[in-house]
């Protein structure tokens, strides 16, 4: 039969083995809640490229109008710089993401493409 010290030192290497599996699994939703986190992060980083663009070529549209006295030209002209720019740094930052998950050897699964739905819809 075991002795009480035994059943002691085995209780307590169970309660640690149980602690630690508890850690783990806490650690592993944690690390994937910060994962979603940076997702949504950088989604609306790319919104905010979208929109700031076009925001800032307006303004300067519209100064370049006040100053330069050329009235629908410098909107026109700004806001379309400004769609072009912002297009611009949304697909440098979604290749900065690219580049980033497949250095971690995250391979995006390819969807074929299907001319099955389209038939239907006519």
């Amino acid at each position: 039969m075991s002795t009480p010290t035994e059943s002691r030192e085995e209780a307590i290497k169970r309660l640690n083995d149980r602690a630690s599996s508890l850690e783990a699994r806490n650690a592993q939703q944690e690390s994937s809640h910060l994962a979603a986190q940076k997702v949504t992060g950088e989604a609306y980083k790319i919104i905010a490229d979208l929109i700031g663009g076009v925001l800032v070529g307006l303004v300067l549209g519209f100064l370049a109008d006040r100053f330069l006295g050329i009235t629908p030209w410098g909107i026109i002209g700004g806001v379309l710089l400004g769609f072009a720019l912002s297009i611009y740094m949304a697909r440098r930052t979604a290749n900065r993401l690219m580049a980033q998950a497949k250095a971690a050897g995250v391979v995006a699964k390819s969807v074929p493409f299907d001319d099955a739905d389209e038939d239907e819809d006519r």
